[in-house]
């Protein structure tokens, strides 16, 4: 076999961008360098890189003879046989700038490899806060094995290890806890050959020393003060061409290096290459004089069956897509239960009292728990009126619209503490303090009472306020204040936003993922999403802090993703954490990132919890959750077929103890149920590496793939999953997105991602599902862009990307029909080549043949279409083509009516996406 030598892109094209935060990963740790290592289980090898030529060698013609960069290749006659090997870290990116590398033959004269390249970084903690490297300690084992140790900050009483056999492809990362000392800072690692053992020296915060031991560096010793001068042994501050640097001098044989500039020259290489944007197409493309002529030629008979569930969408609680999006409740903070730990105590403003206010005199609102509806939902409010006259105001997200003639269910928990009865006025106020509705509840007793009532509202408005005003004096307890309009989508009771839902139902999504990515898994083990907290009535659902800012009132919960996947005809795939919380997570009692799991003693009952997802999605009336989902309003099971374990973890020996644990599980108590793994949240990487070696070992039958890249990405890796492994385990593309600079959604990104799902088409007999992530965005509301809808209160505002996701899902099929594509390029240049993609499906059920096709060059394409063998039902045929400039946000499909013969000929325009729709006997 030739090892597949490369890096991750995605990672040197964000590097270049301004910092974000990812729903699923973000920008300081992604530029870990990896590569498919030899041997990689899930991969073909008919299509790889050799590190001796980086000429790609290709079996399909796609990818022909790309140039790479090339440095001495091992052997050569005038390399050196050895060199010294410099390894360090600087503190530029707040300590995040990862292991470095320089070498040199003499020590004096010392060449860096690559600006600022890192080769390893750290995993710890949150990104943009955490993940740092501070004073690495590269040593090699007797065995040729590197094993670097690094200190993570000046918090926590951890540090980290990693290994590797070549420095370039790194293992999973550990955080050993340490017991003595402030924390861990400085440390020295020095064999010791008597004991066969490694004794790893550091220093605390004051300046105290200690030691610990381990051979193997899984177990340790405890650590021991001792009194040494520890740092003569090996560290040495060297001068460099960016300043000085601190860190350790390795001699090592010349092919260690010779791999590490490899490396680092074909990362830099893709970085060019992906970094591509249509800003320079006129330049590029100007020697294209001459009208490209495109020969598309059909072969039915060799017909595959792929996936009828490829083209999906993936929910995630992100960007208020949930309350104040598609959950229709109109009155935000219902239940008093905001907390300023939402915003991890950021804004004193984000309390119990958050979106209500009290107008008027002689009244006061305060916020009590003495005696809840539920000890789910502790908090209520106390309104104590001396003389009426007073009103609570509710404003909404960002206001209450209403719709004239509309209906609005209220309803709300009353309770007179002081036993009195008395009169509550509600209204819907306009902003121009115009009573828009308004009816009167009688309030009775001392125990908590809920009252319901309709308003109508007698005009249109944007943004109205909820009043409650008490017509006599005394103590009322409220909580729970709810309204909703009566119109929700498919009519349901606590539904949906119906202009919002259906648009997302218009996508046509074989499956829904729910309720998120890192939602799924938290921030944190205490804020990890589980179920069984947001089902049954509303009062007792248990709300908690949104990973991403916020609150979640957990009134869309799993019954309603439930019965919104079977409302418009989706497979329900619900992804729960893998006993570990988000790699994203913040400091906490059991330490950043995933290094705390749900402790083992505690697993046995979260295994149950799954276990009883299943019953509750499955099981009849008669099984214990089964009669729940039933008492809920729908006796009839849901027919929940996947489940996803795991999002993007940090794959360590902690995860997968704990997803090995839930995996046989659901295979020994469910095995009709399609479990689906993770592997990270990049293309490659060591979690990339490992998520697939955990699959490969348990024999996972999906696993869940993620990566956002950059339009040039898509374009250069067409050919990604060709080489993926038929006999392995299938993959769930769950996030992806074209990102360019500055996040746009344009012709650009959405021609990328259109191009590449002809690539994930052709490849749908080894890809069964993919969805575009994230799905939907509130107006001013927005942690994470670009996003495939977005929305305010009135108006849903799809983008351009999202016609792309319609056209595929209105045009599915569950045939591939190959074809070949042959170009009139006279120069043979690869670079229009791959900017001309054709995809043609057939839907079986449909009686219908769908051709795709995308031009990504700015001239346009002249097709002739040969469809022989294909019996044509119908001479018109429907054409959708969706086209605009590259930077253009507002184009729209146009569909027109379109003759089709056996054989035909239609135009690509420039920037277009066609398709055509045949009908077939």
């Amino acid at each position: 076999m030739i090892k597949h030598w490369s890096f991750l892109l995605i990672i040197v094209y964000l590097a270049a961008q301004p910092a974000v935060a990812t729903p699923h990963a973000t920008d300081a740790n992604v530029s870990r360098p990896v590569s498919h290592a030899e041997g990689t289980t899930h991969t073909s090898h008919t299509d790889v890189f050799s590190p001796a030529s980086y000429a790609k060698v290709t079996t399909n013609g796609t990818h022909a003879n790309l140039m790479r960069p090339v440095s001495h290749p091992e052997g050569t006659t005038h390399a050196p046989d050895s060199a010294y090997l410099f390894s360090y870290t600087t503190a530029k990116n707040n300590d995040r700038s990862g292991l470095q590398f320089a070498w040199s033959q003499d020590k004096q004269q010392w060449h860096v490899i690559g600006n600022r390249f890192a080769f390893l970084y750290s995993d710890y903690g949150r990104w943009g806060s955490d993940k740092r490297m501070n004073s690495p300690w590269l040593i090699q084992a007797p065995d040729g094995i590197w094993h670097c140790i690094w200190s993570l900050n000046e918090r926590d009483h951890l540090f980290a290890h990693a290994a590797s056999e070549d420095l370039v492809n790194w293992k999973r990362q550990s955080y050993p806890d340490i017991t003595a000392g402030a924390n861990f800072l400085h440390p020295a690692v020095t064999y010791d050959a008597g004991q066969q053992s490694y004794n790893i020296t550091y220093t605390d915060a004051n300046g105290k020393q200690f030691r610990i031991t381990t051979t193997d560096f899984k177990t340790y010793t405890p650590a021991t003060a001792i009194t040494t001068s520890r740092y003569s042994e090996g560290s040495v501050t060297i001068t460099l061409p960016e300043g000085t640097a601190t860190g350790q001098v390795h001699r090592v044989p010349w092919a260690v290096v010779d791999r590490l500039i490899k490396t680092q020259e074909l990362a830099q290489y893709n970085w060019q290459q992906q970094a591509e944007s249509s800003t320079k197409d006129n330049e590029r493309f100007a020697m294209l004089q001459k009208p490209l002529q495109a020969s598309i030629t059909l072969h039915p008979e060799k017909a595959k069956p792929i996936s009828n569930l490829l083209l999906g969408i993936f929910f995630e609680d992100i960007n208020y897509a949930a309350d104040g999006g598609l959950y229709a409740e109109l009155v935000q903070n219902r239940d008093f239960e905001y907390a300023l730990s939402d915003k991890e105590g950021r804004d004193p403003n984000w309390n119990s009292t958050h979106s209500w206010t009290l107008h008027g005199d002689n009244s006061t609102f305060t916020i009590d728990a003495a005696t809840p509806i539920h000890p789910n939902n502790p908090h209520y409010a106390i309104l104590d009126t001396k003389t009426p006259g007073a009103t609570l105001v509710n404003g909404g997200y960002d206001g209450i619209p209403v719709k004239k003639g509309s209906k609005y269910d209220l309803s709300l928990f009353t309770r007179q503490p002081d036993g009195k009865s008395g009169k509550l006025l509600v209204r819907l106020v306009s902003p121009q303090n115009n009573i828009l509705a308004q009816t009167t509840i009688t309030i009775s007793g001392n125990s908590w009472k809920k009252a319901q009532a309709v308003l109508t509202a007698t005009a249109d408005a944007d943004s109205t306020t909820l009043e409650l005003q008490p017509l006599t004096a005394g103590r009322l307890a409220l909580d729970m204040i709810s309204l909703f309009p009566q119109e929700t989508f498919k009519g349901r009771k606590n539904g949906l936003r119906a202009d919002l839902a259906q648009v997302i139902a218009d996508i046509h999504p074989r499956f829904v993922r729910f309720p998120g990515g890192c939602v799924s898994h938290g921030d944190g083990l205490n804020n990890i999403y589980r179920w069984k907290n947001t089902i049954g009535p509303l009062e007792a659902r248990k709300p908690q802090r949104n990973l991403w800012g916020y609150h979640q009132s957990a009134g869309l919960g799993y019954f309603e993703y439930f019965r919104f996947c079977e409302d418009i005809g989706a497979e329900p795939v619900p992804v729960v954490a893998a006993g570990v919380p988000c790699q994203n997570s913040g400091p906490s009692a059991k330490g950043s990132g995933q290094q705390g799991g749900i402790p083992m003693s505690e697993m046995d009952e979260y295994v149950q919890d799954i276990l009883d997802l299943i019953e509750y999605a499955n099981g009849d009336i008669h099984t214990t959750w089964g009669k729940k989902r039933a008492e809920a309003g729908h006796p009839e099971p849901f027919h929940l077929k996947y489940i996803g374990i795991g999002n993007e973890d940090l794959i360590t020996d902690i995860f997968e103890e704990r997803f090995t644990l839930l995996f046989n599980a659901v295979k020994k108590q469910h095995p009709e149920i399609t479990v689906i793994g993770t592997a990270g949240p990049f293309f490659e990487g060591t979690d990339y590496d490992e998520g697939w070696d955990i699959a490969n070992k348990l024999k996972v039958p999906m696993i869940d793939e993620h990566y956002y890249v950059s339009p040039g990405w898509f374009i250069h890796n067409q050919d990604f999953y060709d080489k993926y492994d038929r006999s392995k385990s299938k993959v769930y593309l769950g996030e992806y997105a074209a990102h360019l600079p500055g996040r746009p959604s344009n012709i650009e990104t959405a021609l990328a991602e259109a191009l590449y799902l002809t690539a994930l088409e052709r490849n749908g007999d080894v890809v069964s599902m993919a969805s575009y992530a994230p799905l939907l965005a509130k107006e001013a509301h927005t942690q994470w862009t670009p996003d495939l809808i977005y929305f305010n209160n009135t108006t849903v505002k799809p983008t351009v990307n999202y016609f792309v996701q319609q056209l595929y899902g209105a045009n599915s099929g569950d045939k591939y029909l190959p074809g070949t594509i042959t170009i009139s390029n006279d120069m043979n240049r690869e670079d229009v080549r791959e900017r001309i993609a054709v995809s043609t499906v057939e839907d079986t059920r449909g009686k219908a043949v769908i051709i795709k096709m995308v031009n990504l060059l700015p001239k346009a394409v002249q097709s002739s279409i040969d469809l022989s063998g294909i019996s044509i039902a119908d001479a018109d045929a429907v054409k959708t083509v969706l086209q605009g400039s590259p930077d253009s946000k507002d184009a729209r499909p146009v569909v027109s009516s379109y003759p089709v013969t056996d054989k035909f000929n239609a135009e690509l325009p420039p920037y277009s996406f066609t398709v055509i729709r045949i009908k077939t006997k």
